[in-house]
C-alpha cells in the first residue's frame, strides 16, 4: 500500500463512519453506533500508523507526497484540486487526531450511553474528526478553506448538541460566528498570497514565495496577518476566545475533543504549515509571538478565580495554546508541536476525569459543591493528578519538556523575547496554582453529600427533572441529558481504559524529546523544516537549557505548594487574599471583562444596526420606494386606465379623433 492510498484512508474512515451511523441512526440498537464510530476512528488510526512507516521507508529527501484525487476546477489557469499533502507534519497531526480521538471516542461509548442523543452524537463526532483531517491533510489552500469551514460545522454542532438549551444554543451560535470571522481572515490571507503567487498549491506557492515577494512585502505581511486572525479565532487567542469557555456546554467527550486533539489546535498547525510565508514576514510573526504570549498570560490569571470546574480546564487549554502559538511564531516549530502532543494527552486526561466527577455530582460543575472524592474515585483522582503533573510541568511527566523547550527556544531569540520568556514563566506558576487549585477543592477536605453517597457504594441522583445548572432552567430530557446513570471511571471499563491510555501518554510522551538524550520528534519533523532558516539558527545554549529544566521544576513545585497552603492546609487564606486584591480578583473573576467589551464594541452596535435596518431602512426605503411606490404608480395608472374603459363608443371616437389631433399639432408647429 502506498503513503497516499494509506493517508486517503485515514481521511475517509471517518466520513464513512459518519454516514453509516447517519443513515441507520434511527434503527442502530443499543451501543451500535457508538462501536461502529469508535472501530472507524482506531481504523483509521491504523492507517495512520501504516502511513508514517511507508513514509519513513522513503529518502528524507522525499517525504514530502502530494496525491490529488478529484480535478475540482481549472479557472483563468488555477487549478483547483483536491489534494492531500503527505509529509512528516500532516502525519504527525494525523496521528494526534486520531489517536487521541479514539481514546474520547471510547470514553463517550459508557459517558453518553443514556443520552437520548447518543446516536446522533457519534455521527457529529465522526464527522468533527474527518473535518480536522481534511485541514491537516490539505494539499493546497482550496482543501484548507473547505476543511476550516468544516470543522467551524462541526463545531457548532456539538457545542450546541444539547439544542433545547438556551446556554447550549447560544454557545453554539457564539462559536460558529467569531469562526466564520477566522474563516473570513483565512480567505481573505490566501487571496493575497494567490493574487501574486498565482497559484492554490502549498508546494508551488512556497517555491515562488521568494521570487514574488520581498522580505517584509505589504502584501505578504497584510495575507500572513490574515492568516493569523483564522487561527486566532481558531485557537481562542485574545481578541477572538470568548467562544471557547462558553463550549463548556457540550457534552463532556466534546470539550476533550476541541481542547486536546482537533478545533483549537488548528491554528498552531496553520502557523507551522505557512513557516515560509512567516519566515519572510516577520512583522506578522512577531505579531502571532506577542498575542500567544499575552493569551497564556491572561488565561492563567483568568482561571485563578472560576468555579465551573470545565471552564477552569478550558481556561487551561487557551492559556496553553497561547504557549504553542508563541513557539511556532518564534520559529520554534518543532517545540511547538512537541507542546501540541504532549497537551493532547494530558487535556483530554483532564477533561475525561472532569466529566467523571460531575457525572458523580449528576451534572454539577461548581467547584464550591465539590469537595472530599479523595476516597470515593482514587482512579479519577490518579488521572486528575497525573494530568495536573503534566500541565504544571513538573519531571518528568510529558508537559515539564514540551512547555519548557519551548520557553529555551524562545529565550534563545534574545532581544525583546526575553520578556516573552519571563512571562511564560509567570504563566507556567499561575498554571500550577489554578490546577492543583482545582484538584484540591474538589478531592480534598470533608467530603461533601454526593461524595458520601459514592463512598457508600450509592451514586447521587438529583431529585426531581434535571436542572441546568448554569441558568437553573429545568432540562428537556427527550432531546439529551445525562442519564440517571452519570457514568463515572470508577463503574465503566471503556472509561478506565481510555483514560489510562492518556494518563500513559501523559506519563511518558515527552520522553521522545528529553534534552541530550533523545530528539525523536525533531529528527522526524525535521524533513518539513529543512529550509527554515530560523529552524537552523533558534537554538537554546546548554546553559540556557539547563537553567530552563530547574527553573521549571521549581516553578512547578511552588505552584503546587502554593495551592496546598492556600486550599489545603489554610482553606480560610484565599478569602482574606481576595479581600486585599479586591480590584486584582474583580479583573480575574469578570474573565478582564472581555465579554462585555465585545458586547459592548460590537454586538450592540450590530443590534442597533440591525434594528435600524429592519425597522427604518427596510419599510422607508425597501417597502416605500421599491415594493409600495411601484405598486402604488400601477394602482394609480390601473385605476386610470380603468377609467377610460367605459364601454361607450362616442368616448373611443371622442379618444381617437383627440389623438389624431394631436399627431397633426405635432407635425403642423413641432415638425416644421
Amino acid at each position: 500500500m502506498s503513503v497516499t492510498t494509506s493517508a486517503w484512508l485515514v481521511l475517509a474512515l471517518p466520513l464513512l463512519g459518519a454516514i453509516v451511523i447517519g443513515l441507520g441512526y434511527r434503527v442502530w440498537p443499543g451501543r451500535t453506533p457508538g462501536i461502529i464510530g469508535t472501530l472507524a476512528i482506531f481504523s483509521a488510526f491504523v492507517f495512520a500508523v501504516i502511513t508514517l512507516v511507508n513514509l519513513q521507508d522513503r529518502p528524507e529527501d522525499a517525504r514530502q507526497v502530494a496525491s490529488t484525487l478529484y480535478d475540482y476546477a481549472n479557472t483563468f489557469g488555477v487549478d483547483a484540486n483536491f489534494t492531500i499533502l503527505v509529509d512528516p507534519l500532516s502525519v504527525y497531526m494525523m496521528l494526534v487526531v486520531t489517536g487521541i480521538s479514539t481514546m474520547i471516542h471510547l470514553y463517550s461509548v459508557s459517558y453518553l450511553w443514556e443520552d437520548k442523543g447518543y446516536n446522533r452524537f457519534f455521527g457529529y463526532l465522526n464527522f468533527f474528526v474527518f473535518s480536522m483531517l481534511m485541514l491537516v491533510l490539505a494539499g493546497n489552500f482550496l482543501f484548507l478553506i473547505v476543511g476550516w469551514a468544516f470543522v467551524g460545522a462541526a463545531s457548532y454542532l456539538l457545542i450546541s448538541f444539547w439544542y433545547r438549551r438556551t446556554t447550549a444554543t447560544k454557545a453554539g451560535i457564539k462559536a460558529f460566528v467569531i469562526n466564520v470571522v477566522g474563516d473570513v481572515g483565512l480567505t481573505l490571507g490566501v487571496y493575497f498570497i494567490f493574487r501574486h503567487t498565482a497559484t492554490l498549491d502549498y508546494l508551488a506557492t512556497f517555491q515562488t514565495v521568494d521570487e514574488v515577494f520581498t522580505k517584509n512585502s505589504g502584501d505578504l505581511v497584510a495575507g500572513c496577518c490574515l492568516l493569523l486572525v483564522g487561527a486566532f479565532a481558531k485557537s481562542a487567542q485574545i481578541p477572538l476566545h470568548t467562544w471557547l469557555p462558553d463550549a463548556m456546554e457540550g457534552p463532556t467527550p466534546v470539550s476533550a475533543l476541541i481542547h486536546a486533539a482537533t478545533m483549537v489546535t488548528a491554528g498552531v498547525y496553520l502557523i507551522a504549515r505557512m513557516w515560509p510565508l512567516f519566515e519572510r514576514a516577520p512583522h506578522a510573526a512577531n505579531v502571532g509571538a506577542i498575542i500567544g504570549c499575552l493569551t497564556l498570560f491572561v488565561a492563567a490569571t483568568i482561571a485563578l478565580s472560576q468555579t465551573d470546574l470545565k471552564r477552569v480546564i478550558a481556561y487551561s487549554t487557551m492559556s496553553q495554546i497561547g504557549y504553542m502559538i508563541m513557539a511556532v511564531s518564534a520559529g520554534a516549530y518543532v517545540a511547538g508541536m512537541f507542546h501540541l502532543m504532549t497537551h493532547a494527552f494530558f487535556k483530554a486526561l483532564l477533561f475525561m476525569a472532569a466529566g467523571s466527577i460531575i457525572g458523580a455530582m449528576a451534572g454539577i460543575q461548581d467547584l464550591n459543591r465539590m469537595s472530599g472524592f479523595r476516597k470515593a474515585m482514587p482512579f479519577t483522582l490518579g488521572c486528575f493528578i497525573i494530568g495536573g503533573l503534566a500541565l504544571s510541568g513538573v519531571p518528568p511527566f510529558s508537559g515539564f519538556f514540551s512547555k519548557d523547550e519551548i520557553l529555551a527556544y524562545v529565550g534563545s531569540r534574545g532581544s525583546w523575547f526575553v520578556v516573552l520568556y519571563v512571562v511564560g514563566y509567570i504563566g507556567a506558576f499561575l498554571t500550577a496554582v489554578y490546577t492543583f487549585r482545582m484538584i484540591f477543592r474538589a478531592f480534598w477536605g470533608s467530603p461533601c453529600p454526593e461524595a458520601k453517597e459514592l463512598e457508600g457504594g450509592h451514586l447521587h441522583h438529583a431529585d426531581g427533572p434535571p436542572i441546568n445548572p448554569a441558568t437553573g432552567e429545568e432540562e428537556d430530557t427527550d432531546v439529551g441529558f445525562p442519564g440517571p446513570g452519570h457514568f463515572i471511571a470508577e463503574r465503566s471499563l471503556p472509561m478506565k481504559v481510555a483514560m489510562g491510555v492518556l494518563a500513559f501518554g501523559a506519563t511518558f510522551a515527552g520522553l521522545l524529546q528529553i534534552p541530550y538524550v533523545d530528539h525523536v520528534i525533531e529528527t522526524f519533523l525535521a524533513p518539513t523544516f529543512a529550509d527554515s532558516t530560523l529552524f537552523e539558527t533558534v537554538k537554546p545554549s546548554d546553559a540556557l537549557t539547563n537553567f530552563g529544566l530547574v527553573l521549571g521544576t521549581v516553578i512547578g513545585l511552588s505552584g503546587i505548594a502554593l495551592a496546598y497552603l492556600l486550599w489545603v492546609r489554610r482553606p480560610e487564606l484565599p478569602a482574606k487574599i481576595r479581600a486585599r486584591i479586591g480590584p486584582l480578583y474583580e479583573l480575574s473573576f469578570h474573565k478582564w471583562w472581555f465579554d462585555e467589551a465585545i458586547d459592548f464594541l460590537v454586538v450592540r452596535p450590530a443590534a442597533a444596526i440591525g434594528r435600524f435596518a429592519q425597522r427604518t431602512f427596510e419599510r422607508v426605503v425597501v417597502d416605500g420606494l421599491f415594493v409600495n411606490a411601484p405598486t402604488g404608480l400601477v394602482r394609480v395608472g390601473s385605476a386610470a386606465v380603468r377609467s377610460v374603459q367605459s364601454g361607450a363608443l362616442r368616448a373611443y371616437a371622442a379618444l381617437l379623433i383627440l389623438g389624431l389631433a394631436g399627431v397633426a399639432l405635432y407635425f403642423l408647429i413641432v415638425a416644421n
